[in-house]
């Protein structure tokens, strides 16, 4: 294994990872944004107001692109498995 063929591999596992984090945190990040602001405009500060919007965005964003992040995350681990006798030979 040359450090270039490692260096690949984690450039692409740190991509992988990013895609996968992102497809829940950023709709989370904006519906925490929306509600933020409803809080300042009305001065409700009630921290499960906050918790309970974040939530039901998750596992929407879950139930939606759960198929798309398990076929992300299953082609990345399949390539890395058959590229395992490249690696080591």
């Amino acid at each position: 294994m040359t450090p270039e063929s490692v260096l690949d591999i984690g450039q692409r596992t740190l991509e992988v990872t990013s895609m996968l984090a992102g497809a829940i945190l950023l709709p989370a990040l904006a519906v925490g944004l929306v509600v933020a602001m409803f809080q300042a405009a009305t001065q409700i500060n009630e921290m499960t107001l906050t918790f309970i919007p974040k939530l039901v965005i998750v596992v929407v964003v879950l139930m939606m692109a759960g198929p798309w992040m398990l076929q992300l995350i299953t082609d990345f681990t399949v390539g890395l498995i058959e590229s395992i006798p490249e690696l080591i030979g």
